[in-house]
């Protein structure tokens, strides 16, 4: 049953809240286990269960959504979590089939929708694809993007939710899917499409994100491995492992843990 009042004794609250992503032992474990490298406590909900309202509203720095469909959280829910981010607690969704519209996320017309950074479609908005789509950063100062190498070592991504960046708000990365062919025994790249990938606003005092990516295969994509540099050696040559409690342990790229880290940093106030 949705959103049930938890009589369970108070417990020490985490300033993160994360809910989706399947499961903490399977997609979870990727931002779960960058959460856990930086030093950050986390609450997790599991794609398939409804928070409490206890969870929702104890103190929280940051409310991420990540596959994490609108049913789950009715309107009141939705609007405890708002009166939170209000006061200056942090919003983030990522993309995922889950999330935004996608297959059953279904968030266009809901009170989070509303303070989103992004205007969600009312109808599948999905991108797959099988050729490259590279990252490209407008703001690379930005404390989100900032130190990371965005046009020595541009990363690519697997798949993404189609939005559009609201008035208000900042798009800080697109991504820019091209044509690749080959001619005369190379290979060509064509610049097709240009979306926004990352987006940023305010509600209230709150800061809000929009990635229209996933961080967790398969729409991560080579992001996942950003950093590597193509190293002979798996366990080194630019990669770290992440492991939190109760999920299993992930191998990345520096570069994408470091992406990942500001990005809930920045959301969250939570540096």
């Amino acid at each position: 049953m949705p959103n049930q009042p938890d009589n369970t004794a108070n417990k020490v609250e985490s300033p993160i809240l994360f809910m989706g992503d399947t499961a903490l032992d399977g997609a979870a474990s990727y931002l779960a286990g960058m959460i856990t490298l930086k030093g950050w406590s986390f609450e997790y909900i599991p794609s398939d269960q409804f928070p409490s309202l206890r969870q929702l509203e104890a103190s929280r720095s940051l409310f991420i959504l990540s596959d994490f469909m609108s049913r789950q959280l009715d309107e009141k829910a939705q609007r405890t979590i708002l009166g939170q981010v209000d006061n200056g607690s942090g919003l983030l969704m990522l993309g995922g089939w889950e999330s935004f519209c996608g297959m059953g996320g279904d968030w266009a017309g809901t009170p989070i929708a509303s303070a989103l950074p992004v205007e969600i479609s009312a109808k599948d908005d999905r991108i797959n694809f099988d050729q490259v789509a590279l990252l490209s950063s407008l703001e690379p100062d930005h404390p989100i993007l900032n130190g990371l190498p965005w046009d020595d070592c541009p990363p690519a991504i697997g798949g993404f939710n189609r939005f559009a960046a609201k008035p208000s708000s900042q798009t800080l990365v697109e991504v820019v899917r091209h044509e690749v062919s080959r001619q005369k025994g190379n290979f060509v790249l064509k610049k097709a499409d240009t979306d926004p990938l990352l987006v940023t606003g305010k509600f209230g005092t709150g800061r809000t994100a929009a990635l229209a990516t996933d961080l967790a295969p398969h729409w991560v994509g080579p992001l996942v491995d950003w950093g590597t540099q193509n190293s002979p050696n798996p366990s080194g040559g630019g990669r770290v492992r992440g492991h939190a409690e109760g999920a299993e342990e992930v191998e990345v790229g520096i570069h994408y843990a470091r992406f990942v880290q500001q990005l809930l940093a920045w959301t969250g106030n939570l540096e």
